[in-house]
């Protein structure tokens, strides 16, 4: 049953990179052909709790329209400029890399050797000690998401 509609293909997986000496990182041909989807072959790259994520254009005005819908909420204020101060357009090259600016890679502590997740809509950029860490404690809490995985009717 069709409704018409184009389904865009989405970001799945993981894979694990190394940045040059110049911070390119080599954006995986699978991602780039999502991406090219899009229409577009710029990323909005954000910074995220402990990790960077990587939106398509049309995906990031969404989640951006929404953030800024809630500018005059006390609690978001400081979040939502720390967000948008942070973004960055990153265009692939030639090579289907992207530059990660030096000064945001700093300020989350991300190193030469990253873990990239598709996360349908985006990708999470982590850096490989802080996915690791990430990884351990969702591994260790796995049985805490039972009740929530049994609600969705996934177990």
């Amino acid at each position: 049953m069709s409704s018409g509609k184009t389904i865009k293909s989405r970001f799945r997986s993981k894979s694990e990179h190394s940045l040059d000496n110049k911070g390119r990182l080599n954006f995986p041909s699978r991602f780039r052909d999502v991406l090219a989807q899009y229409g577009s072959g710029m990323l909005m790259v954000v910074p995220w709790k402990a990790h960077l994520r990587a939106y398509p254009v049309s995906e990031w005005e969404i989640i951006e329209d929404k953030l800024l819908d809630q500018k005059e909420q006390p609690q978001m204020g400081s979040y939502i400029r720390w967000v948008l101060s942070g973004v960055t357009e990153c265009n692939l090259d030639k090579q289907g890399r992207i530059l990660l600016p030096a000064a945001l890679r700093a300020e989350l502590r991300i190193g030469t050797d990253l873990v990239l997740t598709g996360m349908r809509d985006w990708v999470e950029i982590w850096d490989k000690d802080a996915w690791e860490i990430e990884i351990k404690g969702t591994l260790e809490n796995f049985d805490s998401f039972d009740d929530g995985l049994s609600k969705l009717g996934i177990l």
